[in-house]
């Protein structure tokens, strides 16, 4: 079985990477494609879902998971841990299942080292302005916490630079039809439709009694 492909996602935060995230599922439906659940020690915000969103645990638990190597990668970002399951990953690829994982630029950067054969794509907001605009319409964080957002943007910005694409999410579903763009390209690679083209020819091979 041709194994799957690992996407992995990084933006600043307000950038709409969430969004991104759904409008893909709608490009490209769900078959042969997964999306990662990260942990994180971070409690729940409005409306989040435990393995949904995230696997939210205690740090009791992450701790647990990090001394018995259950994770890729992990890291602390805003005060909290995040990590990446193996659980998550590996057995989806095994099965020829395409995995898009949204990540921090941290855990994306810890990841490629594990992994190097992933495909990093990283998503841009068009402008400053606009980034503020929609962290200060999300409502969910504390002034205080938007505004450090904001502060660790440009740092966060600047490592676009280790990224295989670059994305200017200016418009969602123009953005989300060029990350579907991208999938569907790594896709169709010789080395990935091999099996697939290998039993069409064999089918020609057969129907014309072994003439090549």
């Amino acid at each position: 079985m041709t194994r799957g492909e690992l996407f992995l996602i990084s933006a600043p935060s307000g950038a709409g990477k969430n969004s991104l995230m759904d409008a893909l599922g709608a490009h490209l439906g769900h078959e042969r494609l997964a999306f990662v659940v990260s942990h994180t020690t971070r409690p729940p915000r409005a409306g989040e879902r435990d393995g949904v969103d995230y696997h939210f645990v205690d740090d009791a638990r992450f701790e647990e998971m990090v001394r018995a190597d259950r994770f890729l990668e992990w890291a602390r970002v805003y005060d909290h841990r995040y990590g990446t399951a193996a659980a998550e990953v590996l057995p989806r690829l095994a099965q020829g299942i395409d995995v898009v994982h949204d990540l921090d630029v941290q855990g994306a950067a810890r990841l490629r080292l594990r992994m190097p054969e992933a495909h990093s794509i990283f998503v841009l907001p068009p402008s400053y302005a606009e980034l503020r605009r929609r962290l200060e319409g999300r409502g969910a964080d504390e002034a205080g916490a938007r505004a450090r957002r904001l502060a660790l943007s440009l740092s966060e910005i600047e490592c676009y630079r280790d990224y295989e694409y670059v994305i200017v999410n200016s418009d969602l579903q123009l953005a989300a039809g060029t990350l579907a763009a991208i999938i569907v390209e790594k896709r169709h690679r010789r080395a990935r439709m091999q099996e697939v083209a290998e039993a069409i020819a064999d089918d020609f091979r057969t129907a014309l009694g072994g003439a090549r």
